[in-house]
């Protein structure tokens, strides 16, 4: 038996994609359940979330909001845009074309309804704020920083490795000769740029092989010269600022944003329960 909501009948085969579109992530975080056990769940769940959808979508076609023209058209044109038959920009069926208006203006229409259930949702309070912020510190911390700069030369068509351990290691016998680590690096380095400072870094912005030298580094400690996938390198740190936790006046505009999201999907969750409750949905 078909799935039917509000005499409303649901093609298994919609069921079927939205439970393609969910299982990646559905296996990844359940994969402690045998395959039987993981289908079943992901075709209820798949089958809850089309009801909900198609409940919002009735919703919104009953709703009296019309959508401007102005905005029809446009979103219509980016649409079509995305439509063109392989790519290559075929003049697209008047049956497509009357779908895919049809389908951007219901699609235009939810919008306008989910940003109705959310209007006049308060601001959070600056009590639930600092609650927030106490009970989640742990989301507010800064990694250890390291304030860096290198020596590099990169390994192309001009430089094979040998000539650049050549100079580099012609570099290091200057520093340790006591040559001035940025105005070699102004002369000798593939990047020059502010004597070769890089600014502060933290951890996985750099490449693993260079993470791996300079967070073993104290202030003011040079490097040997070493490899990345990118060439060989000096690097000197200057500075090292240890995890932080940001203060709360730092972060409130972050903790506001994400109550305020929190409230709306609570508030879209609570509209489409009170649809369900009404709701005359039967199915296989």
């Amino acid at each position: 038996m078909a799935l039917i909501v509000n005499g409303e009948q649901i093609d298994d085969s919609v069921v079927q994609q939205e439970a393609q579109r969910l299982r990646p992530d559905y296996e990844r975080f359940f994969k402690d359940q045998s395959p039987a056990q993981q289908q079943k769940q992901l075709l209820q769940w798949s089958e809850e979330n089309v009801i909900e959808r198609v409940l919002i979508n009735q919703q919104a076609r009953k709703s009296d909001y019309s959508v401007p023209a102005a905005e029809l058209d446009s979103a219509v044109a980016e649409a079509e845009k995305q439509h063109t038959v392989n790519g290559k920009g075929e003049k697209l069926s008047a049956r497509t074309l009357e779908k895919i208006r049809a389908d951007v203006e219901l699609e235009l229409k939810v919008q306008h309804l989910l940003q109705d259930i959310c209007k006049d949702l308060p601001q959070p309070s600056a009590r639930q704020i600092r609650q927030f912020y106490e009970q989640n510190k742990a989301q507010f911390e800064r990694p250890e920083q390291l304030r860096v700069g290198h020596i590099v030369k990169h390994i192309d068509w001009k430089t094979d490795d040998r000539a650049a351990v050549d100079i580099m290691e012609k570099v290091q016998g200057l520093l340790n000769s006591g040559a001035v680590f940025e105005t070699l690096a102004a002369e000798y380095s593939d990047c020059p740029e502010n004597g070769g400072d890089l600014g502060y870094i933290t951890r996985g912005q750099m490449v693993e092989e260079f993470d791996d030298v300079v967070f073993n580094l104290g202030p003011g400690q040079v490097s040997d010269v070493f490899r990345t996938r990118f060439g060989f390198h000096i690097a000197r740190v200057y500075n090292r600022k240890p995890p932080v936790i940001a203060e709360l006046e730092e972060v409130k505009e972050t903790i506001a944003e994400e109550l305020k999201n929190q409230m709306q999907v609570q508030a879209i969750y609570d509209f489409v329960d009170d649809l369900k409750s009404k709701a005359r949905i039967s199915g296989p």
